[in-house]
């Protein structure tokens, strides 16, 4: 069975890093592109990073690019998503999912709309 599950989310003061992990089962194929999504209070679920599957191109939305990277190590099945200097803004619950796709062109051209499994998310809370 496909299974995602996050973990890292925590609270954190403005400023500061966190990395969240999304760990798949074994039975999910380590070669489909991995996105992250959040929702943030009073906000519909947004689009943060895609890494691709056979590749390591990713992508980023403008809100996060330069302080978020995100990472995969195939052999553990597992994706990470390093977050620096983290905002207020940043606040929300945390999301993997994956489209099946080995690319991440329907994270790109259909968001969250195209994500077939999730995961069910991990908090994280930027607040001092």
């Amino acid at each position: 069975q496909v299974q995602l599950v996050e973990s890292g989310g925590d609270l954190v003061q403005p400023g500061g890093s966190l990395r969240l992990s999304c760990a798949a089962s074994e039975s999910t194929p380590n070669y489909w592109s991995i996105a992250w999504f959040r929702q943030a209070p009073g906000k519909e679920r947004e689009g943060v990073s895609c890494i691709g599957g056979r590749e390591t191109q990713t992508y980023y939305s403008d809100s996060v690019k330069g302080r978020f990277t995100t990472s995969r190590d195939d052999a553990e099945n597992t994706v990470f998503l390093r977050m620096n200097n983290l905002k207020p803004e940043d606040t929300a619950i945390y999301y993997c999912a994956t489209s099946t796709s080995i690319l991440c062109d329907e994270y790109y051209f259909q968001g969250a709309a195209s994500m077939k499994h999730w995961g069910q998310g991990t908090q994280v809370t930027v607040s001092s």
